[in-house]
């Protein structure tokens, strides 16, 4: 179809939509059943969509409503639910580094929540050490602003997809979101997953084309995938029907055009109050409020962090704790706080609808509900994913054990895995074959990773085993995880990146050019075994170019044996401190990790083998001392030593190797217990 006969096509569609019922232009980027009629369906959507391809900018330009528009007036559903016209509740998702935190960060500015002196740091959301040095979202968060005498309540999400379960639970807070879409890469792997869930909770989605103003930008590209993911999840033609805003978050620009952006974000604040709905509450019920975060202060103890979904909640008051099972407690609130613009603001009272804090209740869960004294029931508790990898915990045993640590005892580590499930819904801890040995189980091994990195930060030391993907036996055949992963990798390295995936049993289903010149986006379904150590393997076969991204797809059949290392490794072999004199032989025979002057012990993994199998070395030997005098000192010439950091050695390790973790160390070894076996 050439380009004449799609803008046509196009323009009969328009047709109806300049004289619709509504008297006014639809928002709806693509059409809706005003359009269509009443036996307008996805599935028909999607075998026309290929004639809707057309300029995406011309029809923002022309999109003034929504499908969700409010009313003049407050509406009453039923004889006791009501709306709140001063409230708007929204989270914002997207696949990581596709700017949701600058995003949020631009809109307090221009909210005025800050004074005009005042020293804003960038990414003020990111709160946590680990996000700021990482550069990614690990926890959700709230903050508010205040529009036009709306109060706006946001929730920054995470974008990885090890912290799926963070979205997930949020998502029950708010009636709509805004999915943050990067202008060239378009929707990616958590794109869909976290706008699946939004539309299973039936939310109004406003799509953002943030980065507009990327050079490579190509914003129709990206508004039509964003269509056709939306068909493929089954939305409602009112879902489809999303306003789409073109934004740069750096700069505080947005606009209904990417050509035309205004000064500030109004169009984005506007389209906000237009499109999202107004939370829907039982004003005169019975309290009820589902924990759906939980904070701890050292002066207030335990925070419980939710929405208020119908009554009045009051300091002071006594309410009763209700979990699924239909077991309550009473408890009392000695402290209530709602958010107000960056921070949290004591309040007397709080009305349905609204995120608030609640303090005084010192055994409150996430998942459990905050109810009524005499008359209250549990809402329906929050579900999440299931995990798909577990690794084993276990105290120390090294020799070097207790020298670092200040938390170093079983029940030390106990009581710390224990106390992270509180608030770590996605998480799944169980005791293991010995009473030193605890299996957790998360979503993927950034998710453990985290939890390690935080453990020796507070001053913990143990031991970690490698990765495993946790398998599934239906009717007797075994099933095993499968992920999509995306691949962002230039042409001139394509060749050895399609060749590792290969080998580690991975199909490739898509492959596209994208803006960039010369650079391909490569689309696999891999078993979640073959990620295993893949994202270091990558980066080594494209010279540190690629961009590997994850996502849980479903479980399916076992693919077969996976070879995902092939060398062995090099073990000291006696406790000492090594030497340059024995470094300089040793390092023929591979990569080493350690330099001179640092102390090892027997069983330290201190290099990678250049051959497999592992080999056994003396770095500690002396150059003997005699007939110094009548030879001259031979010049000893080290090569660098390799740094691996907690990620690179959890990668690296096989079956019969650990990660010993100390607060100011991190080394690998080889397992006890399997040198005892063999």
């Amino acid at each position: 179809m050439d380009m004449a006969t799609g803008l046509h096509r196009f323009n009969m569609v328009l047709a109806p939509l300049r004289t619709n019922q509504r008297g006014s232009s639809s928002s709806s980027l693509f059409p809706s059943k005003d359009i269509f009629g009443s036996g307008f369906r996805p599935s028909r959507a999607l075998k026309a969509r290929r004639s809707l391809r057309f300029d995406a900018g011309f029809v923002s330009r022309i999109a003034v409503s929504c499908s969700t528009s409010p009313t003049t007036e407050p509406v009453t559903v039923g004889k006791k639910l009501t709306t709140r016209r001063d409230v708007r509740n929204i989270a914002i998702v997207a696949h990581v580094d596709h700017g949701k935190t600058t995003l949020v960060d631009a809109m307090l500015k221009q909210a005025k929540v800050f004074r005009d002196n005042q020293f804003v740091q960038e990414r003020i959301m990111d709160s946590n050490d680990l996000e700021r040095e990482r550069g990614i979202t690990i926890l959700s968060k709230n903050t508010s602003i205040t529009y036009k005498g709306t109060k706006i309540n946001i929730i920054d999400t995470p974008g990885h997809s090890d912290f799926g379960g963070e979205v997930e639970r949020v998502l029950n807070m708010v009636e709509g979101v805004l999915l943050v879409v990067d202008s060239v890469e378009g929707p990616m792997p958590q794109t869909r997953f976290v706008l699946k869930k939004a539309l299973e909770y039936g939310h109004s989605v406003v799509v953002v084309v943030n980065k507009i103003d990327r050079p490579s930008a190509r914003p129709d590209f990206v508004i039509n995938s964003t269509f056709e993911l939306f068909i493929e999840l089954n939305a409602t033609d009112e879902q489809c029907d999303f306003q789409v805003i073109y934004a740069s978050g750096i700069k505080g620009k947005a606009g209904l055009s990417p050509d035309n952006l205004a000064d500030d974000l109004g169009p984005l604040f506007e389209a906000i109050l237009r499109c999202i709905p107004e939370p829907t509450i039982n004003k005169d019920g019975a309290l009820q409020m589902l924990v759906t975060n939980i904070e701890y202060d050292e002066h207030k103890g335990r925070i419980a962090i939710g929405r208020l979904h119908a009554g009045l909640l009051e300091r002071g008051i006594e309410v009763k704790v209700c979990t699924s099972d239909e077991t309550c407690r009473q408890a009392k609130v000695s402290e209530l706080f709602v958010y107000q613009n960056f921070s949290r603001v004591p309040a007397e009272n709080v009305e349905a609808g609204d995120i608030c804090a609640v303090c005084g209740i010192s055994d409150i869960m996430i998942g459990e509900t905050i109810a009524d004294k005499s008359s209250g029931k549990a809402l329906p508790t929050i579900k999440v994913e299931e995990p798909t990898v577990k690794m084993s915990f276990s105290i120390n045993t090294s020799p070097f054990v207790g020298r670092e640590g200040k938390y170093v005892t079983s029940r030390n580590l106990r009581d710390r895995l224990y106390r992270e499930l509180e608030k770590n819904l996605a998480m799944r801890v169980e005791d293991g074959e010995t009473a030193d040995t605890f299996i957790i189980s998360g979503r993927g091994t950034l998710h453990i990773t985290i939890l390690i990195e935080s453990m020796r930060r507070e001053g913990y030391e143990f031991m970690v085993g490698p990765p495993k993907v946790i398998n599934k036996r239906v009717n007797d055949e075994l099933l095993e995880p499968f992920e999509i992963a995306t691949v962002e990798v230039s042409e001139e390295h394509m060749g050895p990146v399609v060749e590792l995936l290969g080998k580690r049993r991975g199909q490739m289903f898509d492959m596209q050019g994208i803006g960039l010149e010369g650079t391909s986006l490569l689309k696999y379904k891999i078993p979640t075994r073959g990620l295993l150590g893949l994202r270091n393997a990558i980066l080594t076969a494209s010279r540190g170019t690629a961009i590997l991204n994850t996502v849980f797809d479903s479980y399916g059949p076992w693919a077969g044996d996976i070879s995902t290392r092939d060398q062995g490794s090099l073990v000291a072999f006696e406790d000492g401190t090594t030497t340059s004199y024995a470094l300089c032989s040793a390092q023929e025979r591979g990569q080493m990790f350690v330099s001179p002057g640092m102390e090892v012990y027997k069983g330290q993994i201190i290099g990678i083998h250049q051959r497999p199998g592992d080999l056994s070395l003396n770095v500690c030997k002396k150059k003997a001392a005699t007939n110094v005098r009548s030879n001259k000192e031979q010049t000893v010439v080290l090569d660098s030593p390799l740094f691996y950091s907690l990620d690179d050695c959890i990668e690296y390790i096989q079956e019969d190797e650990l990660v010993e973790v100390t607060p100011q160390s991190i080394r690998m070894c080889k397992n006890p217990k399997f040198a005892k076996k063999r």
